[in-house]
């Protein structure tokens, strides 16, 4: 099966890193390198009936599928388009009711079983120009036991949701297509970063990460574009980041090792040029000890571990930023974390002045630890502009909305729908 190609880019073996992309003509910030529909992909369960689980678009008056009751559609045309991959769940979902709950990956998994096996003659798919899908690294070989346990669950779900739909492959294929989606799958996001769903795009998975990224990926629909933030001339290499970059060099490659088993050697992580910023302390009088703030680091990794697994509120949030404001700077990473879950409960709760000051003690940090025409500072500044549309400032909500603007123009290309609504909201106030 012959490889085609994408003007501007080529595939190419990069040293130390395997596989990867690189551009064969310059381009400019903001210029959009290619864009990659998706090979397969899922809607989230938390996001159905507020957008079309065919093509994304979020729409108020959505249809239901007749049968189910729990796939949502802009009209016949989007039902229709998806049925050949909806009908695996469709029948499931009606039989086990409110028992019916495969993970995200368990149903992205499916669809691409199918797709495979609807591909009879053979042919590349538009997102495989350059790599096809059973072309993707699974890393079998370096899965430790609990990934290893994990995977056999999801298999075991498969075939209890799915066998009366598919035809699945052997044990050892099951093993490493879910390998493969674990490693190269995408969150799809919104431009405040909500996740609305996940999907496999062979040609993108081929950017290799970088702490210092030249490319962001983000999504129109079920496509996703990938668009210089940077300058780049013919002959570099093509990165993105895979991970939040907030965090010091040290948590950053854990995350690293253990969702994509390697260590990043990019330039920030070899001078760890932020890592003392990131991890500012608090002037006092007498610097606390090193043991003092080794303990402080440990209690707050745990802290957040703790807070993304249970969802504490906001007596937790406070209670964890006075003690670890005893020894950090607000500008600290885990500090701003901290801050982030604050604002998040003070938004459920309905206290906005409260969600505002935190999320203006946030934005300053974050412009900083950022790289430049990042989706998480956009995503604060919308945020924060809807707080003070909110709250009846709207001179200050504008600001907020220009600087989100200013960044997503570049980072989604000017005609992205998310940009017109956001002026469409800036009007309407």
């Amino acid at each position: 099966m012959q490889e085609e190609s994408i003007d501007g880019i080529e595939k190419f073996n990069s040293p130390g890193k395997g596989r990867g992309i690189r551009a064969t003509r310059a381009f400019k910030l903001g210029d959009l390198l290619f864009a990659c529909p998706a090979f397969s992909y899922v809607l989230s369960v938390s996001e159905r009936g507020y957008l079309c689980d065919f093509c994304l678009t979020k729409k108020k008056a959505l249809a239901k599928c007749g049968k189910c009751k729990k796939a949502f559609y802009c009209n016949v045309g989007c039902q229709k388009a998806d049925w050949a991959l909806h009908k695996l769940e469709c029948s499931s979902m009606c039989a086990y009711g409110e028992k019916w709950c495969p993970s995200e990956t368990v149903r992205l998994v499916a669809r691409i079983i199918a797709k495979m096996k609807s591909n009879k003659d053979g042919q590349r798919g538009a997102s495989e120009k350059l790599l096809l899908m059973s072309e993707l690294e699974a890393h079998l070989d370096e899965m430790d036991n609990e990934r290893h346990e994990g995977n056999e669950m999801d298999i075991s779900a498969l075939h209890h949701f799915y066998s009366k739909h598919l035809d699945f492959p052997d044990h050892t294929h099951l093993l490493s297509l879910f390998s493969q989606v674990n490693c190269n799958g995408f969150l799809v996001e919104d431009e405040e970063l909500t996740h609305l769903g996940s999907a496999v795009y062979p040609d993108a998975a081929l950017i290799n990460h970088s702490c210092c990224p030249n490319v962001i990926v983000t999504y129109k629909g079920v496509v996703a574009e990938v668009r210089a933030v940077q300058d780049m001339k013919p002959g570099d290499e093509i990165l993105t980041s895979y991970i939040d970059l907030l965090y010091p060099t040290d948590d950053r490659n854990d995350r690293l090792r253990d969702a994509y088993h390697f260590t990043c050697t990019c330039q920030e992580c070899s001078s760890r040029a932020k890592d003392k910023q990131k991890l500012k302390l608090r002037k006092l009088r007498e610097a606390p000890p090193p043991e003092e703030v080794s303990d402080m680091l440990g209690y707050a990794r745990k802290t957040i571990q703790e807070f993304r697994r249970v969802k504490k509120l906001l007596q937790m949030c406070e209670l964890s930023l006075e003690r670890m404001g005893g020894v950090f700077e607000d500008s600290n990473v885990f500090m701003l974390h901290m801050m982030y879950q604050a604002m998040g409960v003070c938004l459920h709760q309905g206290a906005w002045e409260d969600a505002a000051r935190y999320g203006n003690k946030i934005i300053g940090p974050f412009s900083v630890l950022y790289p430049a025409y990042s989706m998480n500072v956009s995503s604060m500044y919308i945020k924060l502009g809807r707080l003070y549309m909110g709250l009846e400032k709207p001179a200050m909500g504008v600001t907020m909305f220009k600087k989100a603007l200013s960044i997503m123009e570049v980072a989604m290309g000017t005609d992205h729908h998310s940009i017109a609504e956001l002026k469409r909201e800036m009007q309407r106030k």
